[in-house]
């Protein structure tokens, strides 16, 4: 995922996806995490459409 400048400062910055993964569970809402290609940090969004599922999430459903 391609995070613009703005929307990244505006983002809550996590320093390993477990953390990031952590506050996810923990919200009233599916939120995915990613890495910022920007910060190199993790953020959290609730953007499902068009993205590509990671095979960690695939081989967690079988």
């Amino acid at each position: 995922m391609k995070t613009r400048p703005r929307i990244c400062n505006r983002k809550r910055r996590y320093a390993t996806r477990e953390e990031a993964e952590t506050v996810a569970a923990r919200a009233h809402v599916t939120l995915r995490v990613y890495k910022c290609e920007l910060c190199k940090r993790f953020h959290l969004t609730s953007r499902t459409k068009g993205m590509k599922v990671p095979r960690s999430e695939l081989a967690g459903e079988k």
